[in-house]
């Protein structure tokens, strides 16, 4: 009741932020991206194809603001901004003459009117599983507000192979809808339309796929779009190969039970000797999937070092344990971090283990001290974010650079033990 209220005040605000910067979506083609999983990959994809086929394109995502390829940051913790900040892009990119505009919209924004006044010309959904349930309260109520996007926009753009399909069929039934999926039943598929991507994964199959069903509608040839596909590398933070020689490590956003699903399996097949999982999950977020997450990576990982990720004013060693009750593989042995550290245990090459290290920057550099040949090192959770909140606001925080230190700091004692033997 209360969320419904102070959305009435979004609603004026976001009213307000069309009229002052004069209804600028109003003469651009704007396509909006939600979705649990993979929105950010989509958005960039369907910018990449755009952009190498010679259209001026704007994108406005998790990883920032793109403007005819002038990038620039839009704050922490940030996919979708604010009612005034999105008009403010708007009246830019229209000011740059882009013709198109790629927008990720979370549930939350969509919620809080933030894309009020935008008119869709494509609205993209990628997948709804079980998230934000401390904000929306239930999954019918989640899927409600993805809907938003679906039904005020020209063209809906479906995976046909998610369990939210069967949700969202009905309420889109009046409404040009096209659908995407693996399968030959649906509009858009490898069947009727193979491509070659070099991301990896099948999760990834399903992005390339709605972003092909979104541009097809946009009329981009088939030429364009299976060039630009072919061209496009992940974003920040998605799937990141961070450091590949003796041993792996890879950066990713994954920070849901879904996302999980679909990273760990494929993260498997590259690993070589042990999957070493390196996650938390934030604080003052929905609870409910913290022991799902801890299941799901313990049916693929080796050893799970569990750490802070946003902890906010939460204890990190609550949240692990959360996680921890999740587990139920007997093969899992719990062992005490401190006592690792002081060297009064040891990890036994045969077993699997469970250890908890709150603080980040020791857990990655406790990660990479134990990983050995053909070892893959995977980090979850923090992937392109520039900070890490533990409580007493936002911290600088670079993921990729404190694995890059702690590969350094491993060399160098690697080289003093060589030294004095």
């Amino acid at each position: 009741m209360w969320q419904k209220a102070k959305n009435q005040y979004h609603l004026s605000q976001a009213m307000l932020a069309n009229i002052i910067y004069w209804f600028p979506a109003r003469k651009l083609k704007v396509i909006g991206v939600t979705g649990t999983d993979g929105k950010t990959t989509t958005v960039s994809l369907i910018y990449h194809v755009l952009q190498k086929a010679g259209y001026r394109a704007s994108l406005i995502s998790s990883v920032g603001e793109i403007i005819n390829n002038k990038q620039s940051e839009i704050g922490f913790h940030v996919t979708t901004p604010g009612r005034f900040a999105l008009q403010a892009h708007l009246k830019r990119a229209r000011k740059e003459e882009v013709e198109y505009v790629v927008l990720e919209l979370t549930s939350h924004a969509l919620d809080q009117y933030r894309a009020f006044g935008v008119p869709i010309e494509v609205g993209v959904l990628t997948n709804i599983s079980n998230e934000h349930l401390d904000y929306h309260e239930t999954y019918e109520k989640y899927i409600k507000a993805k809907l938003k996007l679906l039904k005020k926009a020209k063209i809906a753009v479906v995976n046909k192979d998610d369990k939210s399909y069967k949700f969202v069929k009905n309420p889109l039934k009046h409404k040009k809808v096209i659908t995407y999926g693996l399968k030959k039943d649906a509009d858009i598929n490898p069947h009727n339309f193979p491509f070659k991507t070099k991301l990896i994964g099948q999760f990834n199959n399903y992005n390339c796929l709605a972003a092909i069903s979104t541009l097809m509608q946009l009329h981009i040839s088939e030429q364009e779009i299976r060039q630009g596909l072919l061209s496009f590398k992940a974003p920040s933070g998605r799937q990141e190969v961070v450091y590949q020689k003796d041993f792996s490590v890879i950066n990713d956003f994954a920070h849901t039970p879904n996302s999980f699903v679909v990273i760990l399996p494929e993260m498997k097949k590259l690993t070589r000797n042990k999957l070493i999982h390196v996650f938390g999950s934030a604080g003052k977020r929905d609870k409910y999937k913290r022991p799902e997450m801890g299941k799901i990576s313990s049916m693929y990982a080796d050893i799970i070092i569990l750490t802070a990720e946003d902890p906010r004013d939460e204890n990190p060693e609550d949240i692990n344990q959360q996680i921890i009750s999740g587990i139920n593989d007997s093969n899992f042995a719990i062992v005490n971090y401190n006592a690792l550290k002081d060297r009064e245990v040891y990890l036994n090459e045969k077993n699997k283990y469970i250890i908890s290290v709150p603080n980040r920057r020791q857990a990655i550099e406790f990660a990479i001290s134990i990983a050995k040949k053909g070892d893959l090192v995977l980090l979850t959770g923090k992937g392109h974010e520039q900070s890490i909140n533990y409580g007493k606001g936002e911290e600088p925080w670079d993921e990729k650079e404190e694995v890059l230190k702690a590969i350094k700091n491993k060399k160098s004692m690697i080289l003093n033990e060589n030294i004095a033997i």
